[in-house]
Parts: structure tokens; sequence; C-alpha cells
């Protein structure tokens, strides 16, 4: 069963994330730098603050709280503290593009709690056999939205469709890591539908997903739970898939990233 991450800052929804197995909930600190990276895109810009994690960490029995904090600075090591000092359980490290920053990184959390490695840049992606190997490294994920951007690719999901992201999942897991990916809508939704991604996630041995927001607009506010039921059904059948559906599933999902990406090609 993988982890389905949840990004909030809301208490009355971490509790609820709470009681339902295998939610990790996330609070988002990123903030230098995000809104120029992404600028004109229809990504997630956090507004999260510091309180939040210890508003978060209140509400938990038994889920995990990961804290994104922001890329390495010259603050980074007193935003460690002060994260650390109100509860996180893991702590993720974005935007990094040299095995020594995310070294750094590690020694400032001297063991106090796991790292959560996000891949996302060109840099990282080069050097990942200089840095798999790195110091209470817990978890590599995948930030697709901008890896993406990094490698010059026109759709968010084209490095999986590359081969990016096996090669990857293949590392990490050769070194006994955990390895997640990208985010998912809901099963038939998404320019690439949920059920589509969620059979690479399972083909690939992840570990780890972040819930998009269709999750929590209208009517799946009030079937978070149903909804989450849902995607662990469709976990469970794609585990059976035979090594031929396996297959053919990749190449499906392989073929409509290619067409989307073509698309937005011609768009331009």
């Amino acid at each position: 069963m993988m982890d389905f991450l949840q990004i909030t800052n809301d208490p009355v929804l971490a509790r609820r994330c709470d009681a339902i197995p295998g939610i990790r909930l996330f609070v988002d600190l990123e903030i230098n730098g995000k809104a120029e990276r992404q600028a004109g895109r229809n990504t997630f810009i956090s507004t999260h603050q510091l309180d939040d994690v210890g508003r978060i960490k209140a509400e938990l029995h038994r889920s995990q709280l990961m804290v994104r904090v922001n890329p390495l600075h010259p603050g980074t090591a007193r935003e460690l503290d002060a994260v650390l000092a109100q509860g996180a359980d893991l702590v993720m490290l974005p935007m990094f593009q040299a095995p020594d920053e995310l070294q750094t990184f590690s020694r400032m959390v001297a063991g106090r709690v796991p790292i959560v490695a996000l891949l996302e840049t060109a840099g990282a992606l080069r050097s990942l056999n200089d840095w798999v190997d790195t110091p209470d490294l817990w978890e590599v994920f995948v930030g697709l939205n901008d890896l993406h951007l990094s490698l010059g690719c026109r759709f968010m999901f084209e490095p999986l469709a590359q081969g990016v992201v096996d090669h990857v999942a293949g590392r990490v897991r050769s070194q006994g890591l955990r390895f997640g990916f990208g985010g998912i809508a809901r099963l038939n939704e998404g320019l690439l539908p949920g059920r589509c991604v969620l059979a690479e996630h399972v083909r690939l041995g992840s570990e780890a997903v972040i819930l998009s927001r269709t999750f929590h607009r209208g009517e799946a506010v009030e079937s978070l739970e149903n909804q989450i039921q849902t995607l662990r059904s469709a976990e469970e059948e794609l585990e059976m898939r035979t090594s031929q559906q396996v297959e053919a599933d990749q190449l499906r999902a392989r073929e409509v990233i290619e067409a989307i990406a073509l698309g937005m090609e011609h768009a331009t």
C-alpha cells in the first residue's frame, strides 16, 4: 500500500486524513523562487506558514507529517530547527542541483528525522548516483512539475513516457530506499487519467503519490474517504495484473502522454 500524500494546513482535513490508513500529511513551506519558476502554470503555490507544522501535528495520531522546507539557503539550519521543534516526522529538500547540497542538508538535519530528497532538476537527475547514498536519506520523490521544465519537456508526465522515472525508480530501489513521484487525479479525470497514473505507480513499485486538488473540489470534499477507498481498490486490482496487462497499460500511458505533448507543441 503506497502512501497518499495530502498537502494541507487545515486541521479539520488533517484529522479526517489521520483516520484513513496510508495517508501522509504534507505541510509545504517552500516559497523561495517557486512563483517565478512556475509563473503562468496551473500549479499549487503554497501559503503555508511555520506555525502550521505544529497545528497539523497536533491533530495526528498515526499519520506521518512531512514538511517541505525551502531550497538550501543561508537560513536553512534555523528553518530546520524551527520545523523540527514543531514535530515534523520527515523533512523534504526541494530544488537541489548537486550532491553537496543534499549532503549539507543531511548534516544540518543531523539524524533527527529521515530525509526526503525531491528530485526535480536536471542536475539532480544527472548526479543521482553521487547522492543516493546520502546519510539518513529515506525516500526519493520525483517532482514532475519542475523536472519536466528543467528537462525542456512540454507536458508534466513526459519524463515518465521517456523512461526517466523508470531509471530513477530502479536506482533508488536498488539502494533500499523508498521511491515516489508526481500527483494523481481521481481515477477517470486529468489529462492523463488517474488510473493510468496509478497503474504506472504500481508498475514501478512507487510508495508515494500526491493527491491532486481534484479530491477537494465541490462534491469531492464530502466524499474524500470514498475517493480514497476507490483508489485503494484500484491499487489492489492493478497489483493483480499479468505481465502482459502491465505492458499494455504502460504502452497506453506512453501513447496518451506523447499525444498530449504533441498537441501542446502544435498549440504553441
